[in-house]
């Protein structure tokens, strides 16, 4: 099995009339969910979809999401699944304009910044919404996504055939160097094998039953749930949305969840409400009462986030690491050997080695940036050839831009992030587009972003902001300038306006002695830490 089409094939034949997804009080089978996949594909190809072409999925956690995803597969087309708390035009219209999309299935919430986009992008010609159109919201682009549905005889939309194993199967945006998203190819394979490894690592089964709260434009969510849960013909129970957490919790109660996949903010805030009796016998006796695992993902998990979480709700929790690049994961706990403060090993048909600055490898101990190679990783950066060779060492293993360390029994350690990344509730925040931004208002002379972490293993963005000399700007003046040109989750949450910012005889600006100074200060008298 080498494509997502003999995945879907596979699954509907081996699943049937089995329940595939649980959404409230709906449910699809794995047998519909393939008629309905064949259906939706074939009026995406009346609308140009055909091998190669890109659509753009922004959307909430549903069974439309999938169904979108698979039936772009099907024809060999590509799928363009983006972050949609992304609604700032210019970064959204860049990204749609970068792909090509030929159209986008959404939902009516984020109708008017897709609209407000749309002027920007000459090859956008058609917007599918899967609930109702607002009047007051419509775009003229706007169609029903029901009215991509058409009948679809065997074999439809020209069978699996219409895509290769070497195919891409979907572009996923990640901040560059620049601050400007990269689109990362990833191809059939790439997801395929990724998610094969991925279950033979947790030691998954049929009998697990699995529960998605992570957006599905996450490729941790998408690898890691949606895919195993198809690979394994497993009931996926889905939550549009991570918050507010009680339904989910129900459900999961009632579905019988064994495996919960989560980011570790998730962890930590379920550790700290389990604090409470009551809660805490609802939690472990209904919601996890069935969950034999956790995994984590998409940010460093505390220890004691691990710890607690174990200890008051019963459930072992093993962590994952990787980047979309490959797919996501790289490396995972095993089960059985579960070392906190390690990452796990690399998984199946994955090799990891730490290299110095010249590209030598280092021997097991030392400290360096971790490289990647195998079947996970991507094809390449979309359009950008020479960003792809630049994220390949000579010898052809893919350069994280982590740095990190394996022991002599081979557990992967993350000790920091070469580039300036910082991790928000599991979404990247690049530190240079944030300082582009607060470098356009008039008093600001420079700044420096840092992630600055906090009890529950999340970063929040602190800025440090040097003002132009004779200017007077107030912090709450500069919030609100943020607050018009930055998404939520990329806005500083605290600025200090400083008279300098450490540099090195380079004038680059020491950010590792900030972070370090914040740490300092965060660990007080009087402090957590102290």
């Amino acid at each position: 099995m080498s494509t997502l089409n003999e995945l879907l094939d596979r699954a509907a034949r081996e699943g049937g009339r089995r329940v595939a997804y649980a959404m409230g009080e709906r449910t699809m089978s794995f047998e519909e969910l393939r008629r309905e996949v064949l259906s939706v594909a074939e009026g995406l190809r009346a609308a140009g979809a055909g091998k190669g072409e890109r659509m753009a999925i922004i959307h909430r956690n549903a069974p439309e999401f999938v169904i979108a995803y698979l039936a772009l597969s099907r024809l060999g087309a590509i799928a363009v699944p983006i972050n949609f708390m992304v609604q700032k035009p210019d970064e959204l219209a860049y990204m749609l304009r970068d792909c090509g999309a030929l159209g986008v299935v959404t939902q009516a919430e984020f109708l008017p910044g897709i609209a407000a986009a749309a002027d920007k992008c000459p090859a956008l010609k058609s917007v599918w919404v899967s609930d109702r159109i607002p009047e007051n919201r419509a775009s003229p682009l706007a169609r029903a996504f029901a009215e991509l549905k058409r009948p679809a005889s065997e074999p439809a939309a020209g069978g699996a055939d219409h895509a290769c194993e070497d195919d891409v199967a979907a572009i996923l945006y990640t901040s560059g160097t620049t601050g400007f998203p990269k689109g990362v190819m990833l191809t059939h394979r790439n997801l395929v094998t990724n998610c094969d490894s991925s279950i033979k690592r947790i030691l998954l089964t049929k009998r697990d039953v699995t529960v998605c709260i992570l957006p599905m434009f996450h490729s941790f969510a998408w690898t890691a749930i949606v895919l195993t849960s198809l690979r394994l013909t497993l009931k996926c129970v889905i939550s549009p949305s991570i918050a507010p957490p009680k339904p989910w919790l129900k459900a999961m109660g009632a579905h019988g969840v064994t495996l919960f996949a989560a980011v570790p903010q998730v962890y930590a805030a379920l550790g700290r409400e389990a604090r409470d009796w009551k809660t805490r016998l609802f939690l472990r006796f209904w919601a996890f009462r069935k969950t034999r695992v956790g995994v984590s993902g998409a940010a460093p998990l505390a220890p004691a986030t691990a710890k607690t979480f174990r200890e008051t709700l019963g459930v072992p929790i093993v962590e994952g690491w990787g980047l979309t690049e490959t797919s996501p994961v790289a490396t995972v706990t095993p089960p059985d050997d579960i070392r906190l403060g390690f990452v796990g090993t690399p998984i199946e048909g994955v090799e990891l080695k730490v290299v110095d600055d010249d590209e030598r490898e280092l021997p097991r101990g030392a400290e360096g940036e971790i490289c990647v190679r195998g079947d996970n990783v991507m094809k390449g950066y979309w359009g950008l050839p020479e960003a792809t060779a630049a994220a390949f060492t000579k010898d052809g293993w893919l350069k994280t831009g982590d740095v990190g360390l394996i022991d002599a029994d081979g557990f992967l350690a993350i000790r920091d992030r070469k580039k300036d990344m910082i991790i928000v509730k599991g979404l990247k925040v690049f530190s240079a587009q944030v300082e582009a931004v607060i470098a356009e208002n008039p008093s600001v002379e420079e700044s420096a972003i840092i992630g600055v972490p906090d009890e529950a293993g999340d970063e929040t963005i602190k800025a440090f902001v040097v003002l132009k000399k004779g200017c007077c700007l107030e912090k709450s003046a500069l919030m609100q300038f943020l607050r018009e040109k930055l998404d939520a989750y990329k806005r500083p949450r605290d600025v200090e306006i400083v008279d300098s910012l450490p540099k090195n005889a380079l004038q680059k600006v020491l950010k590792r002695e900030l972070r370090q100074r914040e740490l300092a200060k965060n660990a007080g008298p009087g402090k957590k830490g102290a």
